[in-house]
């Protein structure tokens, strides 16, 4: 018996990392349908994902926490590792 192969669309990917993101702490909103680019380059997934930050959060931070909480949900619900999650902070948000 042969076994089949599973694949996960970049659409599908691309959420998960969105919803991932918008759980960060400082994550005010992600700006649009598509703040969240997948590519598959040469068999490795690379992911952008850009953010609006709060006001007076600190933006090196968020980077880091968004990259980090990216990585960890798309590992534990897709099995997918990506090499690269770059982030992006396209505005600040308006101070409260």
């Amino acid at each position: 018996m042969t076994e089949g192969q599973a694949s996960i669309s970049a659409e599908i990917i691309a959420r998960y990392a969105a919803d991932a993101a918008g759980e960060v702490e400082g994550v005010r909103a992600l700006p649009g349908r598509k703040s969240v680019k997948v590519e598959d380059v040469e068999g490795s997934v690379r992911i952008e994902v850009h953010v609006v930050a709060d006001w007076g959060a600190s933006l090196p931070d968020i980077g880091a926490t968004v990259q980090g909480r990216v990585r960890e949900y798309l590992a534990s619900m897709t099995d997918v590792r990506p090499l690269v999650v770059d982030v992006v902070v396209d505005d600040v948000g308006p101070a409260a």
